[in-house]
């Protein structure tokens, strides 16, 4: 199985350009990022400075939010938003460039949270025409969309809730326009929210775009909750994904706790032939840190 740091959560201490090489200090050699910018469109010097640090660390940038969009507003994404297209574009044309120069071959669209004053109905519909115009774009510069659920608990004005509600929107973004969208399928939401990890793979993991993981209930290191790492990782790698793993979970006070389940010869993913099927070998969580 391949793996990868998220930036964005993991080493909060330090600032961001100084992540890619503290993440290739412990042995990581691909990351993920939410949006890494305050604005939807930044400087041309900022990208410049974030692709450097990046790429001077030895690293592979593998997925990446667009946009959550104003959180002072009540944002959290503009994917179905009536009145954000021209946002949602002009943010979608500067990531799309940022994966052009790092090779990251993911975006996440995040749906936003709901507005008081819209129909779901048009919310919906404004989703699936930014979608199709987002994978439509995206697939030219050899891009992926995926679109994630985020459990009501943590995120109660979303519009996703359930992984069925992801896979409701990208069927019809299929049946609608022909553009294909993939799940983001993050472990830690799944639970929070419904739970039957791996029956869900099962049926689901020929959609995965990107994997996401952190225990249950303190969005945690793998170990620390109630998720069944033991079974619920071999199991996804027998299925057939072989895709990237996000490690998207809040670190604990001491690194060796925060890193310690995933032994340091695993963390890498150039020596990894995705072709092997992606089923981790026995040591990976053979004994989590409790």
């Amino acid at each position: 199985m391949r793996f990868d740091a998220n930036l964005s959560i993991l080493f909060p201490d330090l600032p961001l350009l100084a992540r890619p090489a503290a993440a290739a200090e412990l042995g990581f050699d691909a990351v993920e990022l939410w949006w890494p910018f305050e604005k939807d469109v930044p400087a041309a010097s900022e990208v410049d400075h974030l692709v450097e640090a990046i790429e001077s660390a030895g690293q592979e940038l593998v997925a990446m939010n667009l946009t959550s969009g104003s959180g002072s507003s009540g944002e959290h994404g503009l994917l179905a938003l009536p009145d954000q297209r021209a946002r949602f574009q002009d943010n979608l044309g500067a990531a799309i460039e940022l994966c052009r120069r790092t090779g990251c071959r993911a975006l996440n669209a995040l749906y936003g949270n709901l507005p008081n004053d819209v129909p779901a109905a048009r919310l919906d519909e404004t989703a699936i025409e930014n979608l199709a115009y987002a994978a439509q774009a995206a697939r030219a510069h050899g891009v992926i969309v995926v679109i994630e659920a985020l459990n009501r608990m943590d995120f109660p004005s979303y519009g996703l809730h359930r992984i069925e509600d992801a896979v409701r929107l990208s069927d019809r973004v299929r049946a609608e326009t022909g553009q294909d969208v993939r799940l983001l399928f993050d472990l830690y939401h799944v639970q929070r929210a419904e739970g039957d990890l791996i029956r869900r793979m099962e049926t689901l993991w020929g959609r995965f775009g990107h994997v996401q993981i952190a225990d249950v209930p303190g969005r945690q290191h793998p170990g620390t909750g109630e998720i069944a790492w033991e079974r619920v990782l071999p199991a996804l790698g027998a299925f057939g994904y072989d895709g990237f793993i996000g490690l998207e979970y809040r670190p604990s006070a001491n690194v060796d706790e925060t890193f310690g389940w995933l032994p340091p010869e695993r963390r890498r993913c150039r020596d990894v032939d995705p072709g092997q099927g992606g089923q981790p070998t026995p040591e990976v969580l053979s004994h989590p840190p409790s």
